[in-house]
């Protein structure tokens, strides 16, 4: 006679709480999402469209909302691209190797996350200024670094560049260094084992890294607002034409090219959750190979 199988216990609850307690905790959230998150956001779009879609189309055919445009983009184009390079080779040194003044460059990669936007805008005017340290000898040359786009594209570098050597150090770190050594042990160089194994092994991390750093460098206000000058069609990024706009009272504009920094920071946000999933699935496999 073939005895029946014990029946395993319920497993216990994994919170404590009442039934009520977390009702209310959901709502508390639900409501704070709603008001400090999706309620801006409709009304950005709202307001944008308050006066129909002609007139909020017609908004993007003034020229300076089209240098505004052109400004962002160029600026991102330039500094993610640079961040990329950077982070790859910050986080490739700290993961890889053991060096003195390592933790000085962790420390330093952490440095624009204390301080300011603001601060580290008025550091580029000390140094690169008419009368900074460095901006004399410029000038002299011929070259415009505050107020220009160089200036621009210096600050928004400084601001973004820990988002992708921070999301590739502990994936780097992580990962250890035994496929590396398996391709140098079968003869690939330094250069071949970084394309072939170490770069396909940490490109959803990198991904990742590129989508955060874009969206900062597209919606940077702070120190680009202080090194641009606010040259009207020349200096001013989307955020800085926002607030031109709405300082004279011009909100039909204001909220328009709002609206167009919401919908890419949307775009933003549903590809880094696509790269949330795909990146845990492929973490995933990794960790159960």
């Amino acid at each position: 006679m073939v005895e029946p199988k014990p029946r395993h216990a319920p497993l216990p609850p994994v919170t404590t709480e009442s039934v009520t307690a977390r009702i209310l905790l959901i709502s508390a959230a639900l409501l704070f999402l709603g008001l400090f998150l999706i309620l801006p956001v409709v009304v950005v779009f709202v307001e944008a469209l308050r006066k129909g879609l002609l007139v909020y189309l017609q908004t993007f055919g003034d020229p300076d909302a089209q240098s505004a445009i052109r400004l962002t983009l160029m600026v991102a184009g330039i500094s993610v691209p640079l961040n990329v390079l950077f982070g790859l080779a910050a986080s490739w040194a700290i993961a890889k190797f053991e060096f003195r003044g390592k933790s000085l460059l962790i420390t330093l990669i952490d440095l624009p996350f204390s301080i300011s936007p603001v601060v580290s805008g008025l550091i580029y005017v000390l140094l690169f200024g008419a009368a900074g340290t460095f901006g004399p000898w410029f000038k002299a040359h011929g070259m415009q670094i505050i107020f220009a786009l160089p200036g621009i594209v210096l600050a928004t570098v400084f601001v973004t560049f820990p988002f992708v050597a921070r999301e590739l150090i502990p994936l780097m770190e992580e990962q250890g260094n035994t496929d590396e050594e398996a391709a140098l042990t079968l003869g690939a160089g330094g250069l071949r084992a970084f394309l072939t194994v170490t770069l396909p092994n940490i490109r959803w991390g990198l991904l990742y890294g590129v989508l955060l750093c874009n969206a900062r460098a597209m919606g940077e206000f702070g120190a680009v607002s202080v090194v641009s000058g606010h040259i009207r069609g020349l200096t001013d990024t989307m955020p800085l034409h926002v607030e031109i706009l709405y300082n004279e009272y011009n909100f039909t504009a204001a909220f328009a090219m709002a609206s167009l920094l919401t919908l890419l920071a949307l775009i933003t946000l549903a590809a880094k959750t696509l790269l949330e999933l795909r990146y845990g699935e492929a973490l995933a496999r990794t960790t159960r190979v």
